[in-house]
């Protein structure tokens, strides 16, 4: 059984992977779960609360025997475009008002589907379309996920 317990430094070696982790970003929001390697074994996280793995995060048990690098997963998201940056910064209000997790990428923003959020989006003029890529929504202003 193999227990991550620490994330290590960005500049941390990622050639001595042992795996690698595809989680979505629900998961990787989580700090104590369990998941399993590709060959079928249990793998515990078990970080201090709060802390939220990004994409390439790399992670190791306590005594070190084992490096697992995390990836983002690809998962269904909304792409929403606009004809004008200004309906973009629009979009960013409403979406924030109702605390959605949400990616700013340059020209477009991502998020989970909701049809409720994408007729509202759509009701403002804006384009969304589905697609399936990683999600890595921002974390917010103070270091949470919220």
């Amino acid at each position: 059984m193999l227990i991550l317990t620490r994330r290590l430094s960005v500049d941390s070696a990622t050639e001595l992977i042992d795996f690698t982790l595809y989680l979505t970003a629900e998961e990787r929001a989580r700090s104590h779960y369990r998941w399993e390697t590709p060959a079928g074994e249990p793998v515990y996280l078990r970080l201090p609360r709060g802390i939220v793995l990004g994409d390439r995060d790399l992670l190791t048990s306590e005594d070190g025997s084992a490096r697992v690098l995390i990836a983002a997963k690809p998962e269904p998201l909304l792409i929403v475009t606009a004809k004008t940056p200004l309906d973009l910064l629009r979009a960013c209000y409403h979406l924030g008002n109702r605390h959605v997790p949400l990616e700013i990428a340059p020209g477009e923003l991502r998020l989970n589907p909701d049809p409720v959020l994408q007729s509202m989006l759509e009701h403002l003029g804006l384009e969304v379309r589905a697609a399936v890529l990683p999600f890595q929504p921002e974390t917010g202003a103070y270091g949470h996920s919220h």
